[in-house]
């Protein structure tokens, strides 16, 4: 075993060896090149400052009721369990349906996010005209397989009527510093989905820092995201501030130098209604009005859509 282990480290180090050989006679791919365009050291401390400044002066005044209506009109009311049946997802969706009915002054949801086995069974029971239907696809949640799994999961979810897909960047690719591999997987999922809005999650907690976060965020924006979301929900963490504001940079100094605009998702760990009018800030006063739409900015979470609902009508309620 011994003998294998050192001839593979010698091949691997000869891989290395050409691809350094190679990028001195070709120069850098693409997306070095666009990596070049911005600073991509950022200053964690400086982040954390100007988000502590964000939440001492910028969130109080955010803390109302037409900020709460529009993140509830925000939510991608979501279920991805492992314990997920035709029963569960159809008794959300019909929630979803009669929502209107019994408070017709608040907006609904913006989109339902399931698991691709059960797209068809929402499209054919969903009644409520703008809410989408969101899968992850790509072997959510890791990213870990064939391309041509992905790309068959994909098109199967689109073909039974998904309107948004979720993808995950392969992040293990990407902390090799394989961006052409990245930008290789997601570009071609963008395809594949076409019209259809597809989200890049870049899994924020396990890229190793805030640096890491823009890099991910500058090169999934090259490669074809129309949006980028932070986590799965099922790592260590979800969404933080610091992350969704660096998010928020690269977004708009990618719209800056493209005058393409992307959105945003915050994803996971959303835990109390104070939470997401934090993030709510950051996206207001990093990227500005232009973003605070519901197809802009998106939230994906479950337990935060009965905290919001139960905060505007003044009383608790669980309707999800």
């Amino acid at each position: 075993m011994g003998i294998i282990k050192n001839e593979v480290a010698k091949d691997l180090k000869a891989q290395a060896a050409e691809l350094k050989k190679e990028k001195q006679q070709y120069g850098d791919s693409k997306y070095e090149q666009a990596f070049k365009k911005y600073d991509l050291n950022v200053d964690e401390e400086k982040v954390r400052d100007a988000v502590r400044e964000i939440i001492a002066n910028k969130v109080p005044k955010n803390d109302n009721l037409e900020v709460k209506k529009f993140l509830l009109g925000s939510v991608e009311l979501t279920s991805l369990h492992t314990t997920d049946t035709d029963e569960s997802i159809l008794a959300m969706t019909e929630k979803v349906n009669k929502f209107d009915s019994v408070y017709p002054t608040l907006p609904h949801v913006a989109a339902i996010c399931v698991y691709p086995r059960f797209t068809e069974l929402v499209a054919q029971s969903l009644e409520v005209d703008g809410v989408e239907i969101t899968n992850v696809t790509g072997n959510f949640p890791s990213s870990q397989s064939r391309m041509e799994v992905k790309v068959a999961e994909t098109s199967l979810a689109i073909a039974d009527g998904a309107t948004n897909i979720d993808i995950v960047m392969p992040v293990g690719k990407f902390l090799s510093e394989d961006y052409e591999g990245v930008a290789d997987d997601i570009n071609e999922l963008k395809e594949v989905c076409g019209e259809v809005p597809m989200k890049v999650i870049l899994e924020t907690c396990d890229l190793g820092g805030l640096s890491n976060v823009k890099k991910a965020a500058i090169l999934s924006m090259y490669a074809g995201a129309d949006y980028i979301k932070t986590s799965t929900g099922k790592e260590k963490a979800g969404a933080t501030p610091e992350g969704v504001y660096v998010m928020c940079q690269a977004i708009k100094e990618y719209y800056d130098e493209t005058g393409i605009q992307i959105g945003i998702k915050p994803a996971g760990g959303i835990n109390t209604v104070m939470d997401a009018v934090v993030l709510y800030t950051i996206v207001k006063e990093v990227l500005g009005e232009k973003w605070l739409t519901n197809y802009w900015f998106r939230l994906g979470t479950s337990r935060l859509t009965n905290l919001l609902l139960s905060e505007i009508i003044g009383k608790e309620t669980k309707w999800f």
